[in-house]
């Protein structure tokens, strides 16, 4: 057993003769990127053995996104467009690409193609084999730059050695899931969704394929550094208590620090009968307890927040309107107003 492998049935669950595999797709601005990534995707799956259709989220692009998915949804009958009310977030995207996927298997992965369609083959064998979850592993990130590569790692370091969730190494969203997988995580009702942890979570049998990362088809990427930072702040929240308890650790030692410098003074004091100078290093001292003080009262605010965001229980995302090869079609009140959360 490699080291992608975390577990595999010996009795293999039967899969359909001739499945349906869906393959899920996030927008956002990705006009210039749709048509090419439609076109590589039907040219790769044409000569498949196994049916598939194509569920492309517009998460609330500015830009002519949708126009786009709709032309093609009206041309290619494998093509369905869910286009969102607005921009919810590329994780409440997610979330609507797998409601409304109808596949036995959902292969999840982005418009840009740096996710190869000719991998989704190697995941289907995979996925015959028996294995529930079969996920891209990339190979090496030496198309990204050094402060990305740094930052990755970094991430996947901390949260793996804070959280009892492992997320696997150099692992994106690209991967395919079961419907038993995506039934699972479908009934997670969490409104702050991390859906990398999410999909760790589930478990289930899991094996990863190595792959090359190539540059993007077109377009550029929407993650700016301070969008990565929120997500991994995120995702660190939503799976870990950590951080609440690093700053309890940090209070005891301070507070053990200043007992400890309080007894010096008093003996000295005492013994010598001089009193201890240091206006400067007084006013050094608060502003460090007050600033710890500050962050240990953040850290707590993200996690009182989370509280904030799952009370108030808003749907994940709210779907405008969804098109096909037949033309627009309206969704149902269920499906226009789940209850499951907001990002």
């Amino acid at each position: 057993m490699n080291a992608t492998q975390t577990r595999h049935t010996e009795l293999i669950r039967p899969r359909p003769s001739r499945p349906l595999i869906s393959v899920v797709v996030p927008c956002y601005n990705e006009e210039e990127a749709v048509g090419v990534f439609s076109a590589a995707i039907s040219e790769t799956l044409s000569v498949a053995d196994f049916g598939y259709e194509i569920v492309f989220i517009d998460d609330g692009s500015s830009d002519k996104t949708r126009e786009a998915l709709i032309a093609l949804a009206q041309h290619e009958q494998k093509v369905r467009v869910i286009a969102l009310s607005r921009n919810f977030g590329k994780e409440a995207a997610l979330t609507a690409g797998l409601d409304h996927a109808r596949g036995d298997a959902v292969v999840v992965m982005d418009a840009d193609l740096q996710d190869p369609p000719a991998l989704i083959m190697a995941f289907v064998e995979k996925w015959r084999e028996g294995f529930d979850v079969v996920y891209g592993a990339r190979a090496d990130r030496a198309r990204d730059t050094f402060a990305k590569r740094l930052s990755a790692e970094g991430f996947y370091r901390f949260f793996n050695r804070i959280s009892k969730i492992k997320l696997p190494d150099d692992a994106g969203d690209f991967r395919l899931m079961d419907r038993r997988v995506v039934k699972a995580i479908k009934s997670l009702p969490e409104r702050s969704r991390f859906m990398k942890g999410l999909f760790a979570w589930a478990g289930y049998s899991t094996i990863g394929v190595p792959y090359a990362r190539p540059e993007r088809a077109a377009g550029e990427t929407k993650f700016s550094f301070w969008r990565l930072w929120n997500f991994a702040l995120d995702g660190i929240v939503s799976f870990s208590t950590a951080p609440l308890r690093i700053w309890s650790y940090v209070g005891v030692v301070i507070a053990l620090l200043s007992f400890a410098y309080a007894s010096f003074i008093i003996l000295r004091t005492l013994l010598t009968g001089v009193d201890v100078p240091g206006y400067a290093s007084i006013v050094v001292l608060i502003l460090f307890f007050g600033s710890v003080q500050l962050i240990s009262v953040g850290v707590l605010g993200e996690y009182i927040a989370r509280l904030f965001t799952e009370v108030k229980r808003r749907p994940i995302y709210l779907v405008d309107e969804v098109y096909d090869n037949e033309g627009e079609s309206s969704q149902s009140h269920q499906e226009r107003y789940s209850v499951k959360s907001a990002s």
